[in-house]
């Protein structure tokens, strides 16, 4: 893959990394994660996985070197549902 230059810090993005191959199919197999980074120098990515939408992860730290990247695109922030009105109006 090639990989970009420069990645800003704080930007959203996810990575795809190769986890080696499955033992029962032969088959490669990845690992996606979504977060923002920290820092890129184009040989090792730290960035901030973002928590499971549904609470089931938290938040991680993840230190990936640059020959374990498969793919790197940047994805819009997470959408949070407004909040509901919990007053009446009656």
């Amino acid at each position: 893959m090639h990989l970009p230059q420069h990645i800003p810090s704080g930007a959203r993005i996810v990575v795809r990394t190769s986890a080696g191959i499955d033992a029962v199919t032969g088959r490669m197999t990845y690992r996606d994660a979504i977060g923002h980074v920290d820092s890129w120098n184009g040989m090792r990515l730290r960035m901030v996985r973002d928590p499971a939408a549904n609470g089931s992860r938290p938040a991680e730290r993840l230190d990936i070197a640059a020959e374990d990247l498969v793919a790197c695109k940047p994805v819009p922030e997470r959408r949070h549902p407004r909040d509901r009105d919990t007053t009446s109006t009656s």
